[in-house]
């Protein structure tokens, strides 16, 4: 099979899809692999890396988009590369097409395979390719929380963890996933109060077993939500419904209620967002203020830090697409029920239950 790599282009994105021992693994097992020049640089891997790995690498985009069979990428493209989409290609990457309508008509009306890594599933539900990237974002949301409460960001001038004879600050995160987890172990560890809301019973007793009373486990209600959004210093959304547009849990009046100069990360923001007042901002332009409360609602938080990210995310998605090169992408794709359900659209239609749900004009 013939492997593209492009540089991503979405607003400093910093991360690579494969890493020049990744490419090296492909072009042993017989697969040709196409790299752009300098995608890697970011990340920490030079061009003569992916050439010494047996790449060829070009110039620009266009030649890899062209040549390529199968496109695997960090990020979903962005409109300039609607243009490359065309019949017979696949395309492996981070889709979110529930918050880019036009993304999925671009891959429908050019008849694009589409293979979302953030449907990816396995029996017991785990989601294998959004795991690390949810891992890193959780951690990055307290940090960047903290950051932003300092006063000259605009915020209230609040240490989280406080000092000798000072109150700590409040962190309340929303949803007890793996980027809710690691956004309050951070703030547990620097020192914060936290609180934590879920409507799973299961998960309010993981978080107990994990914190012990050091993180307060709240069933999530709309009372509870209203109840601790108001309290808070810090707020991180992390609700997700696989492959759906994220549920809208924290009200423009709840967010009314907070403290000016507190914080808000919504981490949901690549799905939609779970705050009624967030919309998706850029690592240029990161931040505003609504309501006296400052938003953070960057939709690749993980490129901040492209050494880890990109180690967490290519060990992860490495074997499937080191399977779809081997055997063939439908092959590859009835052999493994896990990358099934990563089969976003195909043939001009939505395949995904949840993407044909969203978009009916294309089921």
């Amino acid at each position: 099979m013939i492997v593209g790599i492009p540089k991503e282009i979405k607003t400093k994105e910093t991360r690579v899809s494969v890493t020049p021992d990744g490419v090296r693994k492909l072009v042993q097992e017989g697969s040709k692999v196409l790299v752009q020049q300098k995608t890697g640089m970011a990340s920490g891997f030079k061009d003569e890396e992916y050439a010494k790995a047996g790449a060829t690498l070009y110039a620009d985009a266009d030649a890899v988009w062209e040549k390529a069979e199968l496109i695997v990428k960090v990020k979903e493209p962005v409109e300039s590369e609607y243009r490359y989409l065309r019949p017979g290609l696949a395309l492996f990457t981070y889709l979110h097409l529930a918050s880019v309508p036009p993304l999925t008509e671009a891959l429908c009306k050019n008849k694009v395979t589409g293979i979302g890594y953030e449907t990816v599933e396995l029996p017991d539900g785990e989601l294998p390719l959004l795991t690390p990237m949810s891992e890193v974002a959780g951690r990055i949301a307290s940090q960047i929380g903290t950051y932003l409460l300092h006063a000259n960001h605009g915020g209230k001038g609040l240490l989280l963890g406080g000092v000798t004879g000072t109150s700590k600050g409040l962190v309340t995160v929303i949803g007890a996933g793996h980027v809710g987890m690691n956004a309050a172990f951070v703030a547990q560890g620097l020192g914060a109060e936290v609180v934590m809301l879920d409507i799973k019973e299961h998960k309010l007793n993981h978080i107990r077993e994990v914190f012990g009373d050091k993180v307060k486990a709240i069933r999530s209600t709309p009372q509870s939500i209203a109840e601790w959004v108001v309290k808070s210093d810090l707020l991180v959304g992390a609700v997700l419904v696989s492959g759906d547009k994220a549920p809208t849990v924290v009200s423009k009046e709840m967010v009314g209620s907070m403290e000016e100069g507190s914080a808000i990360v919504d981490v949901a923001i690549d799905q939609g967002g779970c705050i009624e007042t967030s919309r998706p901002t850029t690592h240029a332009e990161p931040t505003y203020k609504d309501r006296g409360v400052i938003h953070y609602c960057v939709t690749n938080m993980p490129a901040l830090t492209p050494r880890t990210s990109t180690e967490a995310l290519t060990k992860a998605t490495f074997p499937y697409l080191l399977k779809m090169a081997n055997l063939g992408l439908h092959k590859a794709i009835d052999q493994d029920p896990a990358l099934k359900l990563g089969l976003q659209t195909e043939n001009g239609k939505a395949i995904h239950p949840i993407i044909q749900k969203l978009f009916p004009q294309w089921a």
